[in-house]
Formats: C-alpha cells, structure tokens, sequence
C-alpha cells in the first residue's frame, strides 16, 4: 500500500511538473516571437535614422532658404533707399527749375 501511494504521488508529481513547465517547442515559439520583435525594433531603429536624416537635410534647405531671402531682402532695401534718393534729387531738379 505505501509502494502505490509512493507511485501515484510520483506520478501525480510529474504530471504536476510537467503541465507546469514549458516544452520545447513553446519555448521556440516564443523564442520566434522575440526574433521577431528584434527585427522589428531594429526596423524602427533604421526608419527613425532615415527621418532623421530627412530632417537633417530639411533643415539645411530652410537654412539655405533662409540666407537667400535675407540676401534678397538686404538687396531690396538698398534698391529702395537709391530709388528712394534718386527720386529726392529729381524732386530738387524739379524744385530749381521751377523757381528759375
């Protein structure tokens, strides 16, 4: 009597222990699972790098963009000041011949 209940205690025993541990092919499918989210993340990594770069380059265009449109500006002011000092020494030309 104690051999059958040292045996069904064994075997309850084992049984208990092997539901409760993984098997090899659980522990490969999760090992695939984790594979697969590595070669997510290293995804992400690269299409973050690759929008990085974009707006690194993008920020360079508007800086680019930027100098141009104060060189422009610089130009503009000085053609609008001579336009500006042309017309003053028209208006005195004027002014003189009128008063002759």
């Amino acid at each position: 009597m104690k051999k059958t209940a040292l045996r069904a205690s064994a075997l309850v025993l084992f049984v208990a222990l092997a539901a409760g541990c993984a098997t090899t092919s659980q522990l490969d499918d999760v090992k695939a699972t984790a594979d697969r989210a590595a070669a997510d993340v290293s995804a992400a990594v690269s299409a973050a790098e690759a929008a990085r770069a974009a707006a690194d380059r993008a920020t360079q265009a508007a800086s680019a963009a930027q100098s141009t449109a104060d060189q422009a500006l610089s130009a503009a002011t000085e053609s609008q000041a001579c336009c500006e000092a042309n017309r003053e020494s028209m208006e005195r030309m004027f002014q003189k011949s009128m008063s002759k």
